[in-house]
């Protein structure tokens, strides 16, 4: 099937054998690896305008997994669609130190994923950690939906408390550990997103300075974190000495720190009450 020619929009792609081997295998519903075992099998007509369908999405510019309603994050699949951001590998790096700090404090029971979109962050962490009780927010109840059915995908919807809330959760609970993914594109930079115009602007639109719902929570955090407690903020790449000064200032008695993700970017704020 692949060897008998890409599309011109999948040859215009970095990977287009990868490309064309994803789409392949959504359309047929097997896996990449049978779709390589069976070079013989031929499309159907209406598996042939199901991926003509993709192809043209694909060459308007939409992403790839809102094409075929999934993306992978940290060993698992999630689904997504246009309600959410698409994971990125970068936000691997706030799980591992999150999975690292709770190795070091097994009694930490509460954490909270502030954002949590897809979910991507919030049940990675329970399938890892059985015995973590987490409460995930979101401000958008499409994306709540997208987050609970993961959760239920990978059984550990009972471990996660998904609640409609703009930041931190109404009530007076508090957590051990803080993660947030939250918007941080600044305005001004949303028009040089690649992907602006299919993931949601609510997701990616962190005000003037790209700094708005991150300077908001930490403004919320002080009273709502346990000691010893983490938080971890991932931030735009330019923005990463700004976001740390901001961390400092509401929490001058803990360990602050800011971490480069693998391309050597800054990335993550690392907030440690002790």
């Amino acid at each position: 099937m692949i060897e008998n020619g890409l599309p011109s929009a999948i040859n215009c792609t970095e990977q287009p054998y990868q490309v064309a081997l994803i789409l392949l295998a959504h359309v047929l519903q097997k896996p990449k690896t049978w779709v390589l075992a069976h070079p013989e099998t031929h499309l159907n007509p209406d598996q042939k305008a199901h991926l003509e369908g993709l192809v043209r999405r694909l060459q308007e510019g939409e992403p790839l997994p809102y094409l075929i309603g999934k993306q992978a994050f940290f060993g698992l699949d999630f689904a997504v669609s246009p309600a959410v951001l698409i994971p990125r590998p970068e936000t691997e790096l706030l799980v591992e130190e999150a999975l690292n700090w709770l190795e070091g404090y097994p009694n930490a029971r509460n954490a909270l994923d502030v954002g949590t979109g897809s979910g991507c962050i919030a049940v990675t962490l329970a399938t890892r950690k059985p015995w973590l009780a987490i409460t995930a927010t979101d401000i958008s109840l499409d994306a709540l939906k997208i987050a609970e059915q993961n959760a239920e995908t990978h059984q550990v919807i009972d471990q996660i408390d998904f609640k409609p809330a703009d930041l931190l959760p109404s009530g007076h609970l508090t957590f051990d550990l803080v993660c947030a993914n939250l918007p941080y594109i600044p305005t001004q930079k949303l028009a040089g997103v690649n992907t602006l115009g299919f993931e949601p602007t609510l997701a990616l639109d962190g005000g003037e300075d790209g700094l708005s719902l991150i300077r908001r929570l930490l403004e919320q955090l002080p009273h709502r974190l346990n000691c010893p407690g983490l938080v971890l903020l991932e931030t735009e790449a330019t923005l990463g000495a700004e976001t740390l000064v901001l961390a400092k200032t509401t929490f001058p008695q803990a360990d602050v720190k800011l971490l480069k993700d693998l391309a050597g970017l800054d990335r993550l704020v690392r907030i440690e009450i002790l």
